[in-house]
């Protein structure tokens, strides 16, 4: 076991910054204990590692086991938003600044890890959450490892990106995940060198864009968790326009709606959706509520 202790030298909300890498409540390899830590497992350039992160008075104590302990906590603090940048942050609406101000301990914070973003991005795409999760679980059950360390019962690592390449297509329909999705996350998997080696994030949007089955919502969606983009807005998701156009005009938006009402905020654009998730409004609803298919055959 490795340890360290870091002053984020500024207001940090633990759970709320890391909470983005979080598939569900039942996510193996992101977990909160009754003591207030968090634990999460991850796929590091040196093997897999679990680490723990708890608030310490003003600093974070991070502990760390496996041959990726040392990876995890040299990018401890990146994961919890040292390098957020808010400068140029200035919120113009009121619902925007009271936001910011009651969750001022809001980061955004990156992990390094494209594939480990990418993979649950895509389980997403144009279906319910509870179905993607409930795939994601299944998956990481059945070909993830076991976490190192004293993890809490049940975590897992993600798999390395040959097992992602040779799960057969039937766990891929034990798991819930139609073919297309399989084959998005498999092509991808046989980049996942080039892909963590891009650099930047405008790199690695190019050469996930590139690929067949990605698209602007999941590049985005991985890029906000990888690279702890500010500024990459969720083009294409169900909820997220209504939510920013009812927040801000008091009326439904589409994305090209969304996107003029938030061009005051380039450069922040996704951390103001962030902020209206937590303190904006929603519209009322209409109609029921889209169900969580389950087609899978035993």
């Amino acid at each position: 076991m490795r340890e360290r202790e870091w002053c984020p030298g500024g207001p940090l909300d633990l759970e709320l910054t890391l909470r983005p890498h979080r598939r569900g409540s039942g996510d193996p390899a992101w977990r909160k204990t009754s003591d207030g830590a968090v634990w999460r497992t991850s796929r590091t350039p040196d093997g897999p590692g679990t680490l723990r992160v708890a608030a310490r008075g003003g600093h974070v104590l991070g502990e760390a086991w496996g041959p990726g302990a040392e990876w995890l906590l040299e990018t401890l603090p990146a994961l919890l938003g040292a390098d957020d940048d808010v400068s140029g942050f200035v919120p113009e609406h009121e619902v925007v600044r009271d936001a910011a101000r009651r969750h001022e301990g809001l980061r955004i914070g990156r992990t390094f890890r494209v594939l480990e973003a990418l993979v649950p991005a895509v389980l997403e795409q144009k279906v319910v959450s509870r179905e993607a999760w409930r795939a994601w679980r299944w998956l990481l059950g059945r070909y993830g490892e076991p976490a190192p360390g004293p993890a809490p019962e049940g975590m897992r690592v993600f798999p390395e990106p040959e097992v992602w390449r040779s799960i057969p297509s039937w766990d891929w329909h034990r798991a819930g995940a139609e073919a297309v999705r399989a084959r998005t996350i498999a092509n991808a998997a046989r980049h996942a060198a080039k892909l963590e080696a891009a650099g930047g994030s405008a790199g690695v949007d190019r050469l996930l864009r590139a690929l067949p089955g990605i698209g602007v919502w999941t590049s985005a969606e991985v890029r906000q968790r990888s690279h702890g983009d500010a500024d990459a807005i969720s083009v294409g998701d169900y909820h997220l326009p209504s939510l920013v156009g009812w927040s801000l005009t008091g009326r439904r938006a589409d994305d090209a709606g969304m996107l003029r009402l938030l061009a005051p905020y380039r450069g922040h654009r996704h951390r103001v959706s962030k902020l209206l998730e937590l303190g904006g409004e929603r519209p009322p609803a209409r109609g029921p509520r889209m169900p969580a298919r389950d087609y899978r055959s035993f």
